[in-house]
């Protein structure tokens, strides 16, 4: 086994959180008398961050006077009911069963803050998960797709980048893996499709956990 490690994103890679996304988000807006948006916009929205899905999901964005108000209502109204309709997808949770047997050190980098990130791994993946880092910018850990946080993870365990391998359903993640010098598995179940991974410069994609195994075996 050359690789040593697998690095998931987390939304739309593992767990299913659109629902939930939409929800807090349209909660934040309707709080501050904005119109709601759709969950096939916030499926587009997603991806880069809380503070980016708010500029992009409020009129006006960045130039919002309410903006940073918008934000910190969804991130409480998020931390309060992340748990309602998220779910891991389907064949995920024997797949991280399956790699940890198989000696795999398994983490999680996600852009969504870190202390849902930390919660939601706790819950749905109670000791599955070796790491997992969320957005911490005030740390100094720039968010994907820099490679900080992947290199903190790979510099932890004494892992080569030759070692390790990202997984994620988008084309941050795609980046994410590319400075991190380390090749990319894209997942179709997720938030991007198919086609929008291949432009986005995809090399191996796959549409079902299972699938990853061999995948593995073959990068």
């Amino acid at each position: 086994m050359d690789k040593k490690i697998v690095i998931f994103d987390l939304d739309g890679t593992l767990l299913n959180t659109l629902d939930d996304l939409t929800d807090s988000t349209n909660y934040s807006l309707k709080f501050l008398n904005y119109p709601q948006r759709t969950k096939e916009e916030i499926k587009n929205f997603v991806g880069n961050g809380v503070v980016k899905l708010i500029e992009r999901a409020i009129p006006n964005g960045i130039n919002n006077p309410d903006i940073n108000k918008c934000i910190e209502i969804f991130k409480q109204n998020y931390s309060e009911n992340m748990y309602n309709k998220t779910s891991p997808y389907p064949g995920i949770i024997e797949l991280l069963k399956n790699l940890k047997s198989k000696g795999y050190k398994i983490a999680v980098v996600s852009n969504k803050f870190d202390n849902a990130v930390k919660d939601l791994c706790d819950r749905y993946f109670e000791n599955l998960i070796d790491f997992c880092a969320g957005e911490n910018e005030t740390l100094g850990i720039r968010k994907k797709p820099a490679p900080d946080a992947v290199i903190k993870i790979l510099n932890k365990y004494d892992i080569k980048n030759s070692e390790a391998v990202y997984v994620g359903d988008s084309e941050v993640d795609i980046l994410t893996a590319k400075n991190s010098k380390i090749p990319c598995i894209s997942v179709s179940w997720g938030f991007k499709n198919r086609e929008f991974l291949n432009a986005n410069g995809a090399k191996i994609i796959i549409d079902n956990p299972i699938e990853l195994l061999e995948a593995l075996n073959n990068i």
